[in-house]
């Protein structure tokens, strides 16, 4: 069996791919900057590192042959982390790097996106053997948004956006897949099963419960929303996933805060 190291190995990502692989037989190490919980696994191992100083890395990655790294933060610090990583990954002599990143990094110029676009130069700069896989939003990322936006009366909309929501689970199951096999750089993206656009899932998000909420299209300006009106996150030709955002709905009850649409001009209350 091989021994794997999972960063980010206590996110909604990294507890799949951890889950995968342990299910599989392996021991795996699970880095996060908090300990791990789990312990009732013997082949579950915890170190809690933060990859932005590098403390404690070395150990986490001695031993260690393959690395997925689902590790990263939308504050910022992602290119020095996979730095930290890089550096170790070669000291240790691991023989694979997998590295998740998203559809649109090199495309819609968004920060959080233009970092992850710069680890994966660094990725291909470096001489540890990697593979990248892009893939369109989680559902979990479109319910927690509209979630956090049906808090308010009024749910603000993105006029002309339209995102290919594609399930975790799937996503754990190619980057386990990936990280069997031999090193092979940048990969076919991966979409989800749909492309809607914002309107209808924040509709159908909305109709999964039972309260009303006031929806305002809303046409933002600036260069990340055009880039995002013209597609530049969606992968139409690379929609290999199954699960539709109904279906996910669905799984989890179909209870959402916000749940029945009142558009903007409807008179009626609720």
């Amino acid at each position: 069996m091989t021994t794997f190291l999972v960063t980010g190995g206590t996110g909604t990502l990294g507890r799949v791919v951890v889950d995968r692989l342990l299910a599989d037989g392996h021991t795996v190490r699970v880095l996060s900057r908090r300990p791990h919980t789990r312990t009732e696994n013997p082949r579950l191992h915890s170190y809690a590192v933060d990859l932005r100083n590098g403390v404690g890395l070395a150990a986490a990655v001695s031993g260690v042959e393959v690395i997925v790294h689902c590790a990263s933060t939308p504050s910022g610090g992602d290119l020095d982390s996979a730095g930290q990583l890089v550096d170790a990954a070669r000291t240790a002599g691991v023989r694979h790097l997998v590295y998740i990143s998203i559809v649109g990094v090199d495309r819609v110029p968004l920060r959080y996106y233009r970092t992850k676009h710069e680890v994966e130069r660094l990725l291909a700069e470096s001489d540890v053997p990697w593979t990248v896989l892009r893939t369109t939003q989680f559902h979990d990322l479109v319910l927690r948004l509209v979630k956090a936006g049906a808090r308010s009366p009024v749910l603000p909309v993105p006029a002309g956006i339209r995102v290919q929501p594609v399930d975790v689970r799937e996503v754990g199951a190619r980057l386990v897949e990936l990280a069997y096999g031999e090193p092979a750089g940048n990969v076919p993206d991966m979409g989800g099963p749909e492309i809607l656009t914002a309107r209808e899932l924040v509709d159908r998000t909305l109709h999964a419960g039972e309260r009303r909420r006031l929806t305002l299209p809303l046409r933002l300006p600036g260069a990340t929303f055009r880039a995002l009106r013209a597609g530049g996150n969606l992968a139409p030709d690379q929609a290999t996933g199954k699960l539709r955002y109904t279906d996910f709905l669905a799984e989890r009850g179909g209870r959402v805060p916000g749940v029945r649409v009142v558009r903007s001009g409807d008179t009626t209350g609720g």
